[in-house]
């Protein structure tokens, strides 16, 4: 079964990768979490059987599941669990979730599956990093120094514990998992599929013409394709709630976003409804702020502001103020080009610059954090940590308006139906795909 992705999966590493669908392989395909969300977003025992709270809740005492081995025959153990959650919540590793782990105060094995974590004040909830971070073997990557993670050779051939196991990786072009016989029937079996492919192909286009002719059976398309792949004998078209929120990032570290006004300016100045009608074909939700309506009963931050361009232009006292915009891809970048259009109708000279996926996260991500502005989107979190790895990258808190948010996505995917068994939603596209099976 072959999936196509948009580009390559960044890094197989879950303690590296911000890449939605590549932490969609990690949890699902290659590795196991700790515990997993059911369809109610209520987490649920996985690779932890079961766990327990002191009275204090102060005190988390997981269970593991004892019959989980590596795919090269090692015993899956405690020792990977600490390892695991040790390196992420080391800051020289530069796990995307670090903030997650700031209220862990220790954290150790008792024995080969139980691992204890304890917190400095009570806990309410089980910790949503929990469900989302994968373990790694300890026994691989041990000899690695944190900062040097990113050129682990287990990047490149990861060894797994999960229902599918590796097979090669081409870079730029496909990763190859292979169905694991010996995945333990508590943790749901082995897979019916008995591979899977995930295939890169960069341009939507080529991506959709792959869809029509079955050469790919899965393709996240433009929504403007929806009623095309419809209208195709054998497709089906898959629509999705997303945790993904798209916004411009903008970074109040340098000028001209130093400035509350000059920022408050661009989010007055966008259109989000005519971004979700004309861009997106109804296919998402215009963003008052970064939590989705999905995740409405959550606390919220204050909105942001509704489009004004009179008051823009206010704001910026008759100044033309010039920018670069980042972006991922290669096309036409037809969002871009509405931001463009608004922000130019108010007094803003937006340049916009394409890059390749990896260039374009360390332009963001890396320390310097080397950009004016970018659209982004915002990979969430069922615990909402998400909203401070956005302050992290635009440089102040979200009361200072360092986003101008645009829409909450949804997913849209073409699908070959000979694909069954299939469900995506809240979680992630990948969530079911052990259930998944090609007809004859």
């Amino acid at each position: 079964m072959l999936f196509a992705s948009g580009a390559d999966l960044q890094t197989i590493n879950p303690l590296l990768t911000v890449h939605p669908l590549a932490k969609q392989v990690q949890k699902n395909v290659l590795l196991v979490t700790l515990a997993r969300y059911d369809s109610t977003l209520t987490p649920q025992p996985y690779f932890a059987r079961r766990w327990d709270w002191s009275a204090d809740r102060r005190t988390l005492t997981l269970h593991l599941y004892g019959g989980l081995r590596w795919h090269d025959g090692r015993p899956t153990t405690a020792r990977d669990v600490v390892f695991t959650l040790d390196a992420a919540r080391d800051p020289a590793t530069g796990y995307p979730r670090l903030s997650d782990f700031a209220g862990v105060r220790d954290l150790r094995a008792t024995d080969d599956t139980t691992v204890v974590l304890r917190f400095p004040t009570p806990v309410a909830r089980f910790p949503d990093v929990l469900t989302d971070l994968a373990v790694v073997p300890a026994h691989l990557l041990d000899t690695v120094s944190r900062a040097g993670m990113r050129r682990a050779a287990w990047n490149e051939h990861p060894v797994g514990n999960g229902p599918f196991t590796f097979v090669t990786h081409e870079a730029n072009r496909r990763w190859v998992f292979a169905a694991n016989p010996d995945f333990p029937p508590d943790l749901g079996g082995a897979p019916k599929l008995e591979r899977l492919i995930v295939v890169v192909v960069d341009e939507p286009t080529t991506k959709l013409a792959a869809l029509a002719a079955g050469d790919v059976d899965f393709a996240g398309i433009n929504p403007a394709h929806a009623a095309f792949v419809r209208r195709r004998a054998g497709l089906a078209v898959v629509d999705y709630p997303l945790l993904v929120t798209y916004g411009i990032v903008l970074n109040t570290r340098r000028p001209p976003f130093d400035q509350l006004d000059v920022r408050r300016a661009v989010s007055l100045a966008i259109n989000r409804r005519e971004i979700v009608d004309g861009y997106l074909y109804g296919y998402a939700t215009p963003a008052a702020g970064p939590i989705p309506p999905d995740l409405a009963s959550a606390a919220r931050p204050a909105d942001s502001l509704v489009e004004s361009p009179d008051s823009a232009r206010a704001l910026l006292h008759g100044r033309r103020i010039a920018f670069e915009l980042l972006t991922v891809g290669s096309g036409e970048a037809a969002l871009e080009q509405m931001i463009q259009a608004r922000l130019a109708a108010v007094g803003f000279d937006v340049r916009i610059r394409q890059l390749e996926l990896s260039a374009y996260l360390d332009r963001l991500y890396g320390a310097k954090h080397e950009f004016d502005a970018a659209v982004l989107g915002i990979q969430g979190d069922f615990a909402l940590g998400y909203l401070s790895q956005l302050e992290t990258l635009a440089g102040a808190p979200l009361t200072r308006e360092p986003v101008a948010f645009l829409y909450h996505a949804r997913g849209v995917q073409g699908m070959n139906r000979r694909v069954t068994g299939v469900r995506m939603d809240l979680r992630g596209e990948l969530t079911t795909v052990t259930r998944w099976d090609v007809a004859p």
